[in-house]
């Protein structure tokens, strides 16, 4: 069937069934992640357009056609395998805008569960917050709520003053998260003490201000965790997600529960948790020492038994 798209999703004025579904699949997110969605799905239109078919005409080996294109090109198959595409499809399913999604059954690539991200380990995290505390007050405070709250930079820099309190004797700051997730969490005494520096004489406004007064980009951010690693002797390349990642091993090495990593870090999945364990690459906990004090307790009982 030949299609006569004249525009490529997403475009407000559109009124076409399809566009729609498209803005309420997209209403649900916010910011970059809208943003990341929006292109993919302006993406996998242009690929049906060009495959002269609809949105809602496309079936399960066009999508696995499109994934496995994605993949020639270089895309990363967690991007394919948590597509946009086949949430988008739920949606417009549950929405009864078509009978069911044709992504329910696409074959999905194997994916690699061990992150592959840069962190720093006990004693670099350590000095890179010596670093950070004899930086601006500013500094040490985002610097903190990175590397001991766990928030993914976003999360930090959209934080405001009027969000900060105190609940059962704990000083908190309610922050916006992935998918819409509004939660309060706690502060360490140092990062309480580093805020209320940075926050100084104001009473509202972002926590995070940059040099011109204006909310604090990501960049200005990531130039400052470059410096104070620059400052602390670490030649890794690491950046503000960084810092995330370090706090996610620092807590599972701790011994911290999984399942309270999960919920610090805000996983949806605990799968996703599990890949920064993988990655610590720690041997101290490898089964081969406990099996052999295990056996080796059972030979001296067999030892002692034969005295």
């Amino acid at each position: 069937m030949a299609v006569t798209h004249s525009v490529v999703l997403y475009d407000p004025t559109e009124t076409s069934a399809e566009v729609k579904a498209a803005a309420g699949f997209l209403a649900a997110y916010s910011g970059r992640t809208r943003e990341a969605y929006t292109l993919d799905l302006r993406q996998f239109y242009g690929w049906c357009a060009n495959h002269a078919l609809g949105l809602f005409e496309v079936k399960r080996t066009h999508i696995e056609l499109y994934a496995r294109e994605l993949e020639e090109l270089g895309r990363a198959p967690a991007t394919i395998g948590q597509s946009t595409v086949a949430g988008f499809y739920r949606y417009a399913a549950e929405e009864g805008v078509i009978e069911h999604s044709p992504a329910v059954h696409v074959r999905r690539p194997r994916l690699d569960y061990e992150s592959h991200a840069v962190g720093l380990d006990r004693n670099e995290l350590g000095a890179f917050l010596v670093a950070a505390g004899l930086s601006s007050a500013r500094d040490h405070a985002l610097c903190s709520l990175l590397a001991l709250n766990g928030l993914r930079i976003s999360e930090a820099l959209s934080a405001d003053i009027d969000r900060l309190g105190l609940e059962r004797g704990h000083r908190t700051l309610v922050v916006h998260r992935k998918g819409g997730k509004t939660v309060t969490i706690p502060l360490a005494p140092r990062t309480a003490r580093a805020v209320d520096l940075a926050v100084g004489e104001r009473f509202d406004g972002p926590i995070f201000l940059g040099h011109n007064g204006e909310r604090m980009t990501r960049d200005a951010a990531a130039r400052v965790v470059r410096r104070l690693a620059r400052a602390a002797g670490i030649s890794k390349r690491i950046g503000p997600h960084s810092l995330r990642h370090s706090f996610i091993t620092a807590a599972l090495d701790a011994g911290v529960p999984l399942r309270d990593v999960q919920e610090a870090a805000s996983h949806a999945d605990p799968r996703t948790t599990m890949r920064y364990d993988r990655a610590r690459q720690s041997l101290d906990r490898h089964a081969t020492y406990i099996v052999a004090t295990f056996v080796a307790g059972s030979s001296r009982g067999d030892t002692a038994g034969c005295r």
